[in-house]
């Protein structure tokens, strides 16, 4: 859920740029450059602080309510992850058998946790593979793929977050994992927006350098080592790693999903969230980081 691209190299890595205030034709001025951020700042500001007031509310409040903001964002994601298969290749997702699979993930992994989510997991791919079928053989394959790749990219990945909250102290192991997440995304955009210079990744995401992911572990390390300390009583080297382990994860989030982008050939998966982009655009980072934080909070803290 980063207000913008994580970390944004200032060296041009295409060709040399216009000057900022050259004039076109006669008294016509070339419109202003594009924010640095490429994005509207204030308003993903705005959309950040609102979605993230939501969850603590939830999980200060009735902590189910949580797991329905989960299910809501899985059925939201899922939808625009179909749509951007549908208009960048022309692959037919098995959207419903998705839909119903996804929030049976998300809600049976809060009474049952491991259990409840691959049972609902595996029902799910055997309902994707039977829906296609009167759809013929061509294209199966491609479609069927990009129903498993869904069905483990978005309700899987997330229903960890759902299972974080199930603990005693659910609402702080959900809150270690957020607040990690977001300084990530601020540290390596602040950073990376002042000092870039070197691109991680240019083939996938030129915007991003190795200066801002230095400035999202420094944060991350910071954020996880006092979550885990205060909200946790864990060890400070707990959260050390509980944070490196997170920038990791949410890089490669936001990594994949540019690839993905850049594979259907579209710039955002849809335009929900004013700022944004789609709500997938705010998840990339996330989904991974939820897997990480039950697996190393269940191992350093147990509940």
């Amino acid at each position: 859920m980063s207000p913008a691209s994580m970390d944004t190299i200032s060296a041009p890595t295409g060709p040399e740029p216009v000057e900022e205030n050259r004039v076109t034709t006669g008294d016509v001025a070339a419109p202003p450059p594009a924010p640095k951020a490429g994005r509207n700042l204030p308003a993903a500001i705005a959309v950040g602080v609102l979605l993230g007031a939501a969850v603590l509310v939830s999980l200060l409040t009735v902590r189910q309510i949580f797991v329905g903001i989960v299910a809501i964002a899985v059925a939201t994601g899922t939808w625009e992850l179909a749509g951007a298969l549908k208009r960048g290749a022309n692959i037919r997702v098995t959207l419903w058998p998705l839909l119903v699979g996804g929030q049976a993930m998300v809600w049976l992994s809060w009474p049952f946790e491991r259990d409840g989510l691959v049972t609902a997991f595996v029902l799910t791919v055997l309902a994707c593979l039977v829906w296609r079928l009167p759809g013929g053989a061509e294209g199966y394959v491609r479609d069927i793929g990009a129903s498993i790749l869904t069905a483990a990219y978005v309700p899987l990945f997330a229903s960890f977050a759902a299972m974080l909250v199930v603990a005693e102290n659910g609402a702080a192991r959900v809150v270690c994992f957020l607040i990690v997440v977001v300084c990530n995304d601020v540290g390596g955009y602040t950073t990376g927006a002042k000092l870039g210079r070197h691109p991680m990744a240019p083939t996938i995401s030129p915007k991003k350098s190795w200066e801002g992911f230095v400035g999202s572990m420094i944060a991350g390390i910071a954020a996880g080592t006092l979550a885990v300390v205060f909200l946790l009583d864990g060890q400070w080297w707990q959260g050390a790693l509980f944070g490196a382990a997170l920038v990791c994860t949410a890089t490669i989030g936001d990594l994949v999903e540019s690839l993905i982008k850049r594979d259907l050939k579209i710039k955002d998966m849809g335009t929900l969230l004013p700022g944004h982009g789609g709500l997938m655009d705010r998840l990339d980072s996330l989904l991974p980081s939820a897997v990480v934080s039950w697996l190393l909070l269940g191992l350093f803290i147990p509940a």
